[in-house]
């Protein structure tokens, strides 16, 4: 019964060499996209591991969870995973990795309610500085202007997502500029850009001290700004995308000597400007099929002993 060992043993190797190897890469930030699917394979993978060890050690442990988990599977099948064989660390493990699942469940509707009691408070304060006009109704998806001197624009994710931005930043924003930063923001709302925060921040809080949920939770920071900036590149342009970040947050100090809360602004406008070229179609189809590989090599490894019994 050394099937839950080997799936540790991969989610382990997974958890420790696909972010060194992602780290040392160059193609992450030309292809963000990419990236971010091949961090959720990796994160999947390792997952996919533990969910797949403790099921199987469960079954080892526990007659009735076996012939849930085996209800229709052949004899042989049965005896090539020698749950019988088990040691008396099947136990133990199922019930720490069971225990790890509820945290991270846990964790995760932590990260949704708080995020949604913060969106809460978001629309609260909206409609305190932009009430609605007698007769007037709400519309779901509508842009909402603020009076303020400073320039900022933000989305409110959610079943009606917002694009809210100042008086002062369409006063520096002109054309074009205003219609990229509209674009970025619209590239966060289509690609569900906050569902990928929620699971990356639930991870990493709940597991502190795994380097491959840190690591996820400040790529997902960082490459969905990335994708969403090359969004508004591709329909208005890079040099003009990159404008509009520079009006924004000019004023903030983000682009002077010292370190800054938002340092990696001046990095995305350098990427803007420097025009990286993006990978072949090919290469990013190698990318996108080898990560996907990943997660599926949890599942065969899983299902060899069977395999083999039925071969």
């Amino acid at each position: 019964m050394m099937v839950p060992v080997a799936l540790l043993l991969l989610g382990a190797l997974t958890a420790l060499v696909a972010p060194r190897l992602l780290a040392r890469a160059d193609w992450p930030d030309r292809e963000p996209v990419v990236a971010l699917w091949v961090w959720q394979c990796v994160v999947a993978a390792v997952l996919l591991c533990c969910a797949l060890s403790m099921t199987l050690s469960a079954a080892a442990a526990w007659q009735a969870v076996r012939g849930h988990v085996f209800a229709t599977a052949p004899r042989t099948v049965v005896d090539a995973y020698a749950l019988g064989t088990a040691g008396p660390w099947a136990a133990p493990t199922a019930v720490l990795l069971a225990c790890g699942g509820l945290w991270s469940l846990a964790m995760l509707v932590r990260e949704v309610v708080g995020a949604r009691a913060r969106r809460r408070g978001r629309r609260t304060e909206l409609l305190v500085r932009a009430p609605l006009l007698p007769g007037e109704e709400s519309a779901g998806g509508r842009l909402v202007v603020l009076e303020g001197d400073r320039p900022d624009a933000w989305w409110l994710p959610g079943s009606a997502p917002r694009l809210v931005i100042t008086t002062a930043a369409l006063r520096r924003l002109k054309g074009r500029q205003l219609d990229a930063l509209l674009a970025h923001e619209q590239g966060h709302v289509q690609a569900r850009h906050d569902w990928l925060r929620h699971c990356s921040a639930a991870l990493a809080g709940g597991f502190p001290r795994v380097p491959v949920f840190a690591g996820f939770r400040d790529e997902m920071h960082r490459l969905v700004e990335l994708a969403a900036d090359d969004m508004a590149s591709r329909r208005f342009g890079r040099l003009t995308t990159a404008l509009a970040l520079v009006e924004l947050n000019e004023e903030r100090g983000v682009f002077g000597p010292g370190p800054t809360p938002q340092a990696h602004l001046p990095q995305r406008v350098h990427r803007l400007l420097t025009a990286p070229d993006r990978l072949p179609a090919l290469h990013r189809l190698r990318l996108t099929a080898t990560a996907a590989l990943v997660p599926a090599l949890a599942v065969l490894v899983a299902l060899v002993p069977g395999l083999r019994a039925l071969g």
